[in-house]
């Protein structure tokens, strides 16, 4: 296999393509990254997203079809009202956990951001343009923008013949085609929430599929020896209070994957599962803080365990 690894989207990118495909395969998927987080960044002053944020409360702005797409799933999506909420960027950069300047903020400004979180007010027209009815609101694409970009770089690999390979964003994994195995099938290792990156907890038999996994346990602020992780309930303000470590989801799209991790995230095991089993096309792997595993009814004969400290519930 020929792989690269480069830096962006906040982390460490490993692409990989088996032969034919060649280290060109490898750059023209990285340039199309850096081509994405430019226009659909927040953690810069200036993109496609940030010029709508800039412009919240004063006047609607024109984007690209690729940024319009997007915000429009995203909002699509938050209005579900099941956890996912592109609104969220007041209360992410009110945080900053992950970031620079990293604090607990006072309740009284919780309680001001969530006045400027509802996706209801996100206003979009079929001239591809975007307009925030409140100053101060911003849309936050860190949700969902890795899924769609995994998406892209195969969809161009495709084009340019790739046969084989693998994309791996951090937190998402994209399989294309068949492995160099005699059965074609992939085996990919399931994060474990506690150990450093690429250690596993379990290993995944799949064919080409998607493979996210969201959790609370790469960024994160310890105050008072309270954890608060960056997983945000547009309801409270404050990080998302359950028992779970991680969701994986397993699909076709790693936009699905971003989506729904996010979902079942929120929903927790007991309404998670059969959310989940409901959705066509989707599995999940939930882990807890106290070492449960639990897994749809479509991985029982995939996933396997290999972490002794882990059992299935």
């Amino acid at each position: 296999m020929i792989q690269r690894q480069y830096y962006g989207l906040g982390t460490t990118i490993t692409l990989s393509v088996n032969e034919p495909a060649t280290a060109a395969d490898l750059d023209a998927g990285n340039h199309l990254i850096e081509h994405y987080e430019d226009i659909l960044t927040v953690n810069r002053p200036v993109s496609e997203v940030m010029s709508i944020n800039h412009a919240a409360g004063q006047k609607p702005v024109q984007v690209s079809e690729i940024t319009y797409k997007l915000i429009k799933r995203a909002v699509e999506v938050s209005q579900w009202r099941l956890g996912f909420n592109t609104a969220i960027g007041p209360l992410v950069k009110l945080w900053k956990i992950g970031f620079d300047g990293a604090n607990l903020p006072a309740d009284t400004d919780i309680k001001q951001r969530l006045q400027l979180i509802d996706p209801d007010d996100i206003q979009l027209d079929d001239n591809r343009t975007v307009f925030l009815r409140k100053a101060g609101m911003e849309i936050d694409l860190g949700g969902i923008a890795k899924g769609y970009i995994a998406d892209a770089i195969k969809n161009l690999w495709v084009s340019r013949g790739v046969k084989s390979g693998i994309i791996d964003l951090g937190g998402n994994i994209l399989l294309v085609g068949n492995s160099t195995h005699p059965n074609g099938l992939w085996r990919i290792g399931v994060q474990n929430p506690l150990k450093q990156r690429h250690v596993a907890l379990g290993v995944l038999t799949t064919p080409a599929k998607s493979i996210v996994t969201s959790g609370i346990y790469e960024r994160y602020l310890v105050i008072n020896g309270h954890n608060y992780h960056h997983m945000f309930d547009s309801k409270t303000g404050y990080p998302i209070q359950n028992d779970l470590e991680s969701v994986t989801i397993v699909s076709d799209l790693s936009i699905d994957g971003d989506i729904w991790t996010t979902e079942a995230f929120y929903q927790d095991i007991d309404k998670g599962i059969p959310l989940i089993e409901k959705q066509p096309g989707l599995e999940a792997i939930f882990v807890t803080r106290d070492f449960k595993v639990a897994i749809t009814s479509g991985l029982k004969k995939s996933f396997a365990l290999t972490d002794n400290h882990y059992q299935t519930i």
